[in-house]
């Protein structure tokens, strides 16, 4: 049998990693691999692993190596992504396979109150829908857009949600679902998301920056989320970059959210003569050639550009992925972005880094929030049981 510890580890990295192969268990748990296999073992006898095949690779010659991955019976995980229109949740397993995914409609000035009641509705409908309940999930985290304080999980005042200012977002959820529910802002789960499952996998230090009605960036940092001392590192969006300009809600002008957003997209398209159209539609035209949306996208992508410049001469990203609603304009938007940010960095830094769309497109968030909820999961109480105790 093995060391407690040390079936504690293969499970801690099989929840955080996903399925993996003794060799690569080894590598990642620094344990020797017989010690792995031991540990393996054990937790197959107790039904919290499953071993199988890896898909073969024509990269790879010979017969792949076999797999181990937690086994669905050894509990469920949930993701929430809460934004200014919409209520993502999403159900995944311990051996990082997603059971079930589904967004509805909410109403952005609603009470934290009225939210939480359609997030926990989705979520026991999910529940039910897996053949499963609240008792088989082992973790579960929210995003939600806007500077979250970690020691209070209290959203700041420049959320784009009005009802959850002042709320203890965690508890709130956890006497909601009866399972506690770690919670991080929209941009810290799109970094985890993308660099877990998308355009950042692989990345020692990378940039995730969400650019819809809010524009924020998520931060890794040395293979690991960065957050600050409370929780609020990468408010990008609230940079000054024109003390003159549009206030902004947070209190100050000119910041760049009020110049790069959603909002200012459209308002750039309507002075142009496109109207009140919604953010897709300039998108489309833009796509299409129209030269007014095309000013519009590209005047968001180079304040975007201007601000990450001073980022990337801070951190000395190798990789920044650019996700939210604008990034649905791909190159129209990343152009400027990219030639913006080399005017305003130092050359090194803008040479070093690699500008990419998110792979993720709107389920950045929800992907992250699995992932946050993958990281802190343990097996569910009553499945757990160390061979050895």
């Amino acid at each position: 049998m093995a060391r407690p510890d040390a079936t504690e580890q293969v499970v801690r990295t099989l929840t955080t990693t996903g399925p993996a192969s003794r060799a690569e268990l080894s590598r990642a748990t620094g344990l020797a691999e017989s010690t792995v296999s031991v540990a393996v073992a054990d937790l197959v006898a107790v039904g919290l692993v499953a071993e199988s095949q890896a898909p073969a690779s024509p990269r790879r010659a010979g017969r792949p190596p076999v797999q181990v991955r937690m086994h669905r019976a050894a509990g469920l995980v949930l993701g929430v992504d809460l934004g200014k229109s919409h209520a993502r949740v999403a159900l995944a397993d311990l051996g990082h396979t997603v059971l079930a995914e589904r967004t509805v409609d909410v109403v952005v000035d609603q009470p934290a109150t009225d939210q939480i009641a359609a997030i926990v509705a989705l979520t026991d409908e999910l529940l039910a829908g897996a053949a499963a309940s609240r008792a088989d999930l082992a973790g579960a985290a929210m995003g939600l857009p806007g500077p979250v304080h970690q020691r209070t999980a209290r959203l700041g005042d420049s959320t784009i949600l009005p009802g959850w200012v002042g709320v203890r977002a965690a508890e709130a959820m956890h006497d909601a679902l009866g399972v506690a529910v770690t919670i991080d802002n929209d941009a810290n789960l799109g970094a985890l998301g993308e660099w877990t499952w998308g355009a950042a996998r692989g990345a020692d230090t990378a940039i995730y920056v969400k650019v819809s009605t809010g524009v924020g960036a998520g931060l890794i940092i040395s293979g690991q989320p960065f957050v600050g001392a409370g929780g609020t590192a990468g408010e990008i969006g609230h940079t000054v970059l024109d003390p003159d300009g549009p206030p902004c809600r947070c209190g100050n002008r000119g910041c760049l959210e009020v110049l790069a957003g959603s909002r200012a997209v459209l308002r750039h398209a309507a002075a142009s003569g496109d109207g009140e159209a919604g953010l897709r539609e300039v998108i489309d035209d833009a796509i299409h050639g129209d030269p007014a949306a095309r000013e519009a996208i590209e005047a968001s992508g180079r304040a975007v550009g201007a601000a990450l410049a001073t980022l990337c001469n801070l951190i000395n990203p190798e990789r920044i992925v650019v996700g939210g609603a604008l990034s649905a304009a791909g190159e129209l938007l990343l152009e400027p972005l990219r030639a913006a940010l080399a005017a305003g960095a130092i050359r090194s830094a803008a040479e070093d880094v690699e500008i990419l769309a998110g792979e993720l497109g709107e389920r950045a968030q929800v992907m992250g929030a699995l992932a946050l909820a993958l990281r802190g999961a343990r097996p569910v109480a009553g499945r757990h049981r160390s061979p050895s105790r």
